[in-house]
């Protein structure tokens, strides 16, 4: 009997599914429980990530990379994957995302902006806005706070936003990242005090979007799997991770 579900077992993992899920930087500390729970009621469909900066993540699909669901940060990349007919399906928002300002240092964030602006404050970790959505909101926010020509000069420039993550804790005194980095399991030491929202008033929404790939279009289990991202089980836990998606 226990040599039957040996078998079984094996020659069911032989025909397991798999499907490859590009995975913005910011969106890889929710994925896991997503999977988990999606995979639950699939247990024979194998969900591999890729995770990168929406901007990299397209140039490798736009180059062929065989993804089947591209996870954005923002609507412009998936849209432009769908303009050039790479994308089977117009962008669709999941989620979105907001800024704090972050610092694993014992800084007082009650005025954050005049803290950047102070000499204790001599790099700031922020994500590049040539290759991450979070970096294109953080210059709009800083512009339009009337303080990004005077701290430019102390910038350093993650390529996601989670490289910016590792450079807000260990290269630079602060950061400005997407507040769902601060529910990784990996952050847990730090403190309320350690973080703040950015004004939301200061930079336009991140709305992010996801679409289905070419190479995904006769996938059935990707298609399934896109569509349980925007079912309410989905939204539960993405709001969990700091997003708004009602």
């Amino acid at each position: 009997m226990q040599r039957l579900l040996v078998i079984l077992v094996f020659l069911s993992s032989l025909y397991a599914s798999s499907i490859k899920v590009a995975v913005s930087a910011n969106v890889s500390y929710a994925m896991e429980d997503l999977k988990k729970e999606f995979l639950s009621s699939h247990p024979n469909i194998k969900i591999d990530t890729i995770v990168a900066s929406t901007g990299k993540l397209t140039t490798q699909i736009i180059h062929g990379a065989p993804y089947d669901i591209l996870l954005g940060a923002n609507v412009e990349y998936p849209q432009k994957l769908y303009d050039m007919h790479i994308a089977i399906t117009k962008p669709k928002v999941y989620a979105k995302g907001a800024l704090i300002y972050l610092t694993s240092k014992d800084y007082n964030l009650s005025n954050p902006l005049g803290l950047l602006l102070s000499p204790q404050i001599k790099k700031i970790a922020i994500a590049n806005p040539k290759t991450a959505p979070y970096g294109i909101a953080t210059v709009e926010a800083l512009k339009n706070a009337n303080v990004y020509d005077k701290l430019k000069s102390k910038f350093i420039y993650g390529e996601s936003i989670s490289q910016t993550l590792t450079y807000t804790l260990k290269a630079s005194d602060i950061g400005i990242v997407a507040k769902s980095s601060i529910y990784s399991p990996k952050l847990s030491y730090l403190k309320e005090s350690n973080y703040k929202d950015v004004n939301k008033t200061l930079y336009t929404p991140i709305s992010q979007a996801m679409v289905l790939l070419k190479h995904s279009s006769h996938s059935k289990d990707a298609k399934e799997f896109y569509e349980f991202l925007l079912s309410d089980k989905a939204k539960d836990i993405f709001e969990k991770y700091g997003y708004i998606t009602r």
